[in-house]
């Protein structure tokens, strides 16, 4: 199955619908809990601009995000997106280490964790490297323009 074209085709289809969902949803979070208190966040970070880094941060997301999603620019909008992992990675998460997930207690209330680490952003970093040298794949903007071009070019409409 691994030597199949077709599967490898496929390969990065769930790739790109996690890792767009993914940015779309903490972006929108973002929103929903106030673009004003993530900017409190950012400047206890020293973060600087704050207000101007949230809402930059959430655009990116966002747009970026639904991008992802698409199929469509992803070695474009895979550049800012690297971008706010990174800071990510270098305000917050790096004093945890690399796991994202620490079990701290199990109470009555449900379970207990820690602080994350920056696995998370190293896999979304990971993921977006693999899209931009894999391609979008299937059910893309990528794939439907570019399967566009070539049958006009089949056709002999020039663009």
């Amino acid at each position: 199955m691994r030597n199949n074209p077709t599967m490898q085709r496929w390969s990065t289809v769930p790739l790109r619908l996690i890792v767009g969902y993914g940015f779309i949803v903490h972006g929108y979070s973002k929103i929903v809990n106030g673009p004003g208190q993530f900017a409190a966040i950012l400047q206890a970070l020293r973060v600087p601009m704050p207000r101007v880094a949230a809402w930059a941060t959430i655009g990116i997301e966002l747009v970026g995000g639904f991008a992802v999603l698409a199929g469509a620019w992803i070695p474009i909008v895979s550049v800012p997106l690297a971008a706010v992992l990174l800071v990510a990675v270098i305000t917050v998460h790096l004093p945890y280490g690399f796991t994202s997930i620490k079990l701290r207690a199990v109470t009555a209330a449900g379970p207990q964790f820690g602080p994350p680490g920056y696995e998370t952003n190293l896999l979304y970093l990971a993921a977006l490297v693999t899209l931009v040298l894999g391609g979008a794949g299937p059910l893309s903007l990528e794939q439907w323009l570019a399967d566009k071009r070539d049958r006009d070019r089949r056709s002999g409409i020039n663009l």
